[in-house]
């Protein structure tokens, strides 16, 4: 049996590929970067780094950095990518936000996870993870989408898992990681006090240069819970409502005109102090 039949995370962010996705998220993910004061010389780890939307511009900036990805086609995608730029000082490999086991304890000044380990399971393992293989002073950043949100991901999320059958029992939405309270909480039970954790409001930009309901077919091909949610309303013959909800969503969330996309989403921002 392979891993990927008995891990539904790593399953769901191997159904697509999420590379395609990434494209749209390229200059965000450098100005994000070049806001967490990266030096030469800096330790980052990159947890759930697709294919280094993060971890690439890190790189450039002369950290030594480690990509980890559940999926083995993003960290494939990834080495790639790292040779391409002729990055000596990027590797990806694959691994479990909620268990770094491969990690050694304090080997990182920087953990960063922008909308990545907040979709693995077990939150309170993914934030004792970061803080462990974090070193005393260090920061964990993390990037996460906020349930309610009316902006675009949080939208495709909501309107995806109304078309989704029930998860599982004990199932803790991924969305909980954009709720302050939860956050903390987490972080809390692995030993950071809550005034070493800051959270506020951040905007991330999707910039995608063809149209709204072209870049939606982008998720709807290789984005794995979109592509779940066509899979479960075609079975349910709702397809066709799911696409119009999806389209109409993608489409007032536009802010360019002249056939591309510009579409930006709020996110929480966590920096936590180790």
């Amino acid at each position: 049996m392979s891993t990927s039949s008995t891990n539904p995370n790593k399953a769901l962010w191997e159904k697509g590929d999420f590379t395609h996705i990434a494209q749209s998220m390229r200059d965000s993910g450098e100005t994000l970067v070049r806001d967490l004061g990266i030096a030469p010389g800096m330790r980052v780890l990159d947890v759930g780094c697709g294919d280094g939307t993060t971890a690439v511009p890190a790189a450039q900036l002369g950290a030594d950095v480690l990509g980890v990805d559940i999926a083995s086609n993003l960290v494939a995608a990834g080495n790639a990518r790292a040779r391409e730029f002729g990055l000596d000082n990027l590797t990806f490999q694959e691994g479990d936000a909620s268990d770094l086991k491969d990690l050694g304890d304090e080997q990182f000044d920087l953990a960063v996870s922008i909308f990545g380990a907040m979709f693995a399971p077990r939150p309170f393992d993914v934030a004792k993870e970061l803080v462990r293989v974090t070193r005393p002073g260090g920061r964990v950043v993390m990037g996460n989408w906020i349930p309610g949100d009316p902006t675009l991901v949080a939208q495709i999320l909501r309107i995806s898992s109304s078309y989704s059958p029930p998860p599982p029992e004990g199932f803790v939405s991924p969305m909980t990681w954009g709720v302050e309270d939860k956050v903390r909480e987490r972080f809390a039970a692995a030993g950071v006090p809550a005034e070493r954790v800051d959270c506020e409001q951040d905007t991330y930009t999707f910039n995608y240069p063809g149209t709204p309901s072209a870049f939606l077919d982008e998720f709807r091909t290789y984005y794995g819970p979109t592509m779940n949610a066509y899979d479960a309303a075609k079975a349910e013959g709702r397809e066709a409502d799911l696409h119009a909800e999806l389209d109409a969503l993608f489409n007032e969330q536009n802010q360019s005109r002249n056939g591309v996309t510009t579409i930006p989403a709020t996110f929480l921002r966590v920096t936590v102090i180790v």
